[in-house]
């Protein structure tokens, strides 16, 4: 099993816009035993990722509940790394 940074910037890899839940969501069977497996969490990661250039905000939304979801989704920069260093 891949370390779950890597499987957070592995849902990216195909051009997906995804938010935390969205994450949360695809990675939940594998990963939600995972101490780290929590928004502030994930948030953390994307946020980091988005800092080193790796993905970037495409989007975002204000859902029912007034809270903010921001998309995110994978550079030109962030393809190659990822196509590079994560297998």
């Amino acid at each position: 099993m891949r370390p779950l940074n890597y499987a957070i910037l592995k849902l990216y890899e195909d051009g997906s816009e995804i938010d935390v839940q969205g994450v949360m969501s695809r990675l939940n069977d594998d990963y939600r035993k995972f101490r780290a497996f929590k928004p502030k969490a994930i948030n953390e990661s994307l946020m980091s990722a988005e800092k080193n250039g790796l993905l970037e905000e495409s989007n975002w939304e204000l859902d029912d509940k007034n809270e903010l979801h921001v998309y995110y989704k994978v550079t030109d920069y962030g393809t190659e790394m990822i196509k590079g260093y994560i297998k």
